[in-house]
């Protein structure tokens, strides 16, 4: 397959291309010059996108400000490169015939749906609950689906919508934790990526949650609120042994679970990198997690 990759010089970006292209022809797109952009250019140069986009089977739309950049740009410039942005390079794609478009959400957009407060449960994050975004970042990505969607649902595009969970280096402790109920490796974000992007092209729009793959249930919503160290020694005995001989403290409460099991049903993707990964990964000294 020829596989367009927009965003391909940010982090998640350069771990597509560099997966994907293992088994694929693969052209990076990105403003920003980089071993991995074979294309430079503005999501919003339409001309440039739709070149850079004939000849293709799939289009992973991965390019979009991120949270960290609340507050350093405008709210109008979050609009118009994740909402403007969105729209050409899917108008691009329609244009030349492309079929597949897969593309990269988060779930930071449940946003408000995931705060607890004054509630005595964590809350289960599936594919059912509706998004309820807090900023711009949030609000932008949401609507940029709305719109793929409405394409998908018109018969334009056959589009996958993954909403990945957190998957940027921080601290090796809270990283392992993360890991088993909000956050998922990069490679494993990767895997994702190209079961969506692999799979038979349809008209519509189907969405999934991506995130590691949790041990916990969800009759184990009440008590991690309120006790998160005794559900984790019942359902990560391992973890919490692995963890308590560095020394580490567990979280005394977990808010949050996202739950992947819609993306391994329909999609037969399995997350494969767990919190023992991230350990592996401080010990070897790898830039993808910081010390504790």
């Amino acid at each position: 397959m020829r596989i367009v990759i927009t965003g391909a010089s940010g982090r998640v970006g350069r771990a597509l291309h560099a997966h994907l292209a293992r088994r694929h022809e693969v052209v990076g797109l990105d403003r920003v010059p980089s071993a991995t952009a074979r294309v430079v250019c503005d999501l919003l140069d339409a001309g440039r996108v739709r070149a850079a986009l004939v000849g293709a089977d799939a289009v992973i739309h991965a390019a979009a400000l991120q949270a960290p950049q609340i507050g350093q740009v405008p709210d109008s410039e979050f609009r118009r490169v994740n909402v403007e942005g969105t729209r050409v390079v899917a108008g691009a794609a329609i244009a030349v015939g492309v079929t597949r478009f897969v593309y990269t959400s988060t779930t930071a957009l449940y946003g408000a749906a995931i705060d607890r407060t004054g509630t005595a449960h964590a809350a289960w994050i599936d594919e059912e609950v509706v998004p309820r975004p807090r900023t711009i970042y949030q609000e932008t990505q949401l609507r940029a689906e709305q719109m793929l969607r409405s394409y998908g649902e018109a018969g334009a595009l056959g589009v996958t919508i993954l909403r990945v969970s957190r998957c940027f280096p921080e601290p090796a402790a809270a990283m392992a934790i993360h890991r088993l109920h909000r956050g998922i490796d990069l490679g494993d974000v990767a895997t994702a990526h190209e079961r969506a992007v692999e799979s038979p092209a349809r008209g519509g729009a189907r969405v999934f949650v991506i995130s590691g793959r949790t041990p916990l249930l969800p009759r184990d919503c009440e008590e991690l609120a309120r006790d998160a160290p005794a559900v984790l020694r019942r359902r990560a005995p391992e973890l919490v042994a692995m963890l308590e001989r560095r020394g580490w403290a567990m979280p005394g409460s977990i808010d949050r679970v996202f739950d992947s099991r819609l993306a391994a049903r329909e999609l037969g993707w399995h997350p494969e990198h767990g919190p023992e990964r991230v350990l592996e990964m401080l010990d070897e000294g790898s830039a993808g997690v910081l010390p504790p």
